[in-house]
């Protein structure tokens, strides 16, 4: 049996996990929330970022070749232009029903992000009516969403657009950036990269001074919020104090921004380092058990000690990342025991997929996610060791199969 973390393991695990995320595909178009048994949990919304979040991996999915994920891509478009779609305002709904009722008319960049991560995905994999759709995603980022003022995204609207909130946050931002270096690798507009760019310098700012714990709160001015949600300490989205799992997200956006520059700034692998670092002395081993915990106060102190999958799938990624970056070998060794951590404690042999939240004694919880909802996180964490650091998924992997096909045909 291949050790956990190596390509052949990994590959196993991917086609496992496919296999389970079949199961949220709707009757017409679109996915659903999955259970813990790999169907679709009918008391739960269908949200958009979920969707598009299935819809991206599919796409990345078909362009490995695996049989009848375009169909399920499609779908997955499909649904944005149906469904989700405000035919009136333009943008996208947050939430609709299993009936297919919307449920949230609020237009959120947190969704929109991924939105837009799912159609440049599914235009590279050549997905019919990803491009209407790709379309769409950036006008209304370009419409709504983009802040060239504040060099950054602002993070939500009413359904007209007439009503912005006060408030800003790192994590759609943070998704911002992904989504933003995919669009910009799929369509060659540069803007896209430099729009990154800008919101990474304005957030790894805050973290510097911070001591490399990014704030993930702000007012309209950008001001740092360090109370925000205090009386929510476990929200799903926003929950209060800091986020290990988002420093090692940053940490692996920040080195894949410099490997899409032909003259990066040195800052960003120096921050991509302490990032990681920090959230390794936040998270790990704080309270006498493994895994990595949620989120810690202002002074480091662990405040919610989940362990939720998303946030270990980030850290492998990162370490990873750093490792093949810098050639540091205890980067290797770190993600090798938590890739260790996966396999024992994370992957449900039984029912499939992932589960998505541990208690504190590595068991299956649900204080914070029922089910299994998507692959994102996941699928990401089994894949984007075998690409490079930049192009993105989608574009790197398109890349590859055309060299393959130009290799066969001579």
């Amino acid at each position: 049996m291949s050790e956990p973390g190596t390509a052949p393991w990994r590959q196993t695990e991917l086609s496992r996990l496919i296999a389970f995320g079949r199961g949220a595909a709707l009757p017409g178009s679109g996915f659903g929330w999955l259970g813990t048994d790999g169907k679709v949990d009918e008391s739960q919304p269908c949200p958009l970022y979920v969707n598009a979040r299935m819809t991206y991996v599919f796409a990345l999915a078909h362009l490995q070749d695996v049989a009848g994920a375009d169909t399920l891509a499609a779908s997955g478009i499909d649904a944005l232009a149906s469904r989700y779609a405000d035919p009136v305002n333009g943008g996208w709904f947050s939430s609709v029903a299993w009936s297919g009722q919307v449920t949230d008319v609020t237009k959120s960049n947190y969704a929109h992000a991924h939105v837009l991560l799912a159609a440049a995905s599914a235009v590279a994999a050549g997905i019919p009516g990803s491009e209407a759709t790709l379309k769409a995603a950036t006008s209304a980022i370009e419409r709504h969403f983009w802040s060239e003022a504040e060099g950054c995204a602002v993070e939500s609207w009413n359904a007209d657009f007439t009503e912005s909130e006060p408030y800003r946050g790192a994590n759609s931002n943070m998704h911002s950036v992904e989504a933003y270096l995919a669009a910009g690798d799929v369509t060659g507009n540069p803007v896209w990269h430099e729009r990154a760019a800008s919101i990474t310098a304005g957030l790894m700012a805050h973290a510097r001074a911070n001591s490399w714990r990014i704030p993930e709160h702000y007012d309209q001015a950008w001001r740092p919020l360090p109370d925000y949600n205090l009386d929510r300490p476990d929200d799903q989205f926003r929950p209060y104090g800091t986020t290990p799992g988002h420093s090692f997200e940053w940490s692996r956006l920040l080195l894949t921004l410099e490997a899409a520059q032909a003259d990066p700034p040195g800052w960003l692998a120096e921050a991509a380092v302490a990032l990681f670092d920090k959230a390794v002395t936040d998270a790990e081993g704080r309270d006498g058990h493994p895994g990595l915990i949620y989120t810690v106060g202002a002074d480091g102190q662990p405040v919610i000690t989940a362990r939720l999958h998303w946030v270990v799938c980030e850290a492998v990624l990162a370490a990873d990342a750093l490792h093949r970056r810098t050639g540091e070998e205890r980067f290797a060794a770190t993600a090798a025991r938590w890739w260790g951590d996966i396999d024992r404690y994370f992957l449900d042999r039984q029912g499939g997929g992932w589960w998505q939240e541990l208690g504190q004694d590595m068991t299956p919880a649900t204080s914070m996610w029922p089910g299994k909802p998507d692959l994102y996180h996941s699928y990401q964490a089994l894949l984007l060791p075998s690409l490079p650091l930049s192009p993105t998924a989608a574009t790197a992997l398109a890349g590859q199969r055309t060299a393959a096909r130009g290799n066969q045909a001579s």
